[in-house]
């Protein structure tokens, strides 16, 4: 622990995120002194399974009764049986699951019991990252933000560039890397764009039984309502200024949208449809990026990645053009903002969620000796 807190000494951190695609969980290493990336170590992945989603999505949007209980023992029964494959880590970095996000009414929960599996690890644990952004009047989302930052500094970027994250919801981080520290004014700025896979997900689970439209294979055989795509800009949370954020079931009414479609043409254009609230939020960007790094599962989906090459007016490629690994990157950013926790740093600023100055969110959980 002694080490953990050591201010400059570098920590190999293991990270884990479960997003609200709800597909699995994902871990990741990183060694940091949690202001520059010294290495990237091993990254695991499990995934859910089709019972395990179903009720992680019974859950959704729930902030008490009795389905969140056999929820809560999926995510623990997960990250017991993924973190425990790796060995020799000084910290654990444990985001748990959202299920409901309302940060301006009854606030943001994650499911998951952090100081479980300290003590389950022997290994201190920090989680519960959102609340206290939250509590000081931020959204709590995104918070990658702080780490994205610290990737445009390790990859060597010489003007701004975004971070695209297509996972269930879309966020996006613009980044000036001539800046020194990301809490300073002007060096960041997130929100999330809109939806991105989850309603995909959901419908192409619900009409055709499989968890994802695999390579895009299924919107590339259909073509785009621009009547339903239209009513879908109109909706006022695109004309909102950042920073803002979504939680997975603000935009449900998309699916009624497309609910007289083909299968094909519904999810064409729902695939548009997240590719849209991407070039809405590009609007917002202080300078228009350099390029944008798209990271999380939709950069596997071809007709999304060219629907935005199309839409913006920059070029659009996957971050592993710049060494980094999107499957892994919200994994190993939670690993990193645990050793900014564990030292008192900031993981979020006026920038990023809107919270009124500079903030370190999380609990630190350390295991009985």
């Amino acid at each position: 622990m002694d080490k953990v807190r050591q201010k400059g000494a570098v920590i190999r951190a293991l990270g884990a995120m479960s997003g609200t695609s709800l597909d699995g969980v994902d871990a990741a290493v990183i060694e940091t002194d949690g202001v520059t990336i010294k290495g990237f170590g091993p990254a695991e992945y499990l995934s859910y399974s089709a019972e395990q989603r179903g009720v992680l999505h019974a859950a959704l949007g729930h902030w008490h009764g009795d389905v969140l209980a056999p929820a809560t023992d999926v995510v623990m029964d997960a990250h017991r049986q993924l973190l425990g494959q790796f060995a020799e880590v000084d910290l654990i970095g444990f985001h748990g699951q959202t299920v409901a996000h309302a940060p301006r009414a009854q606030g943001t929960l994650q499911l998951g019991d952090g100081a479980a599996l300290a003590e389950a690890f022997g290994v201190p644990v920090v989680w519960d990252f959102r609340s206290a952004d939250v509590e000081l009047g931020g959204e709590g989302a995104p918070l990658a933000p702080f780490f994205h930052f610290a990737c445009a500094k390790w990859f060597g970027a010489d003007a701004p560039v975004a971070v695209l994250n297509l996972g269930g919801v879309g966020n996006i981080t613009w980044v000036d890397p001539g800046f020194d520290r990301p809490e300073e004014d002007g060096a960041l700025l997130a929100f999330d764009t809109g939806p991105a896979n989850a309603p995909i997900n959901d419908l192409v689970q619900a009409r055709l039984g499989v968890p994802y439209d695999a390579g895009g294979a299924i919107a590339a055989k259909g073509m785009v309502e621009t009547g339903a795509l239209e009513l879908f800009l109109a909706e006022p949370y695109f004309a909102r200024i950042p920073p803002k954020s979504l939680d997975r079931n603000d935009f449900a009414e998309m699916i009624g949208l497309v609910a007289e479609l083909s299968d094909a043409d519904a999810t064409a254009t729902l695939t548009a449809m997240c590719a849209a609230g991407v070039a809405e939020a590009m609007q917002h960007c202080p300078r228009a990026p350099s390029r944008v790094l798209v990271t999380g599962g939709g950069r596997h989906n071809p007709v999304l990645m060219r629907m935005l090459a199309v839409s913006l007016d920059c070029p659009v490629m996957p971050v592993e053009d710049v060494g980094l690994d999107g499957d892994m990157l919200e994994a190993q950013a939670f690993a990193y903002l645990a050793v900014r926790v564990a030292r008192g740093l900031p993981t979020s600023c006026p920038g990023t969620t809107g919270v009124p100055a500079a903030v370190s969110g999380g609990t630190l959980s350390v295991p009985a000796p």
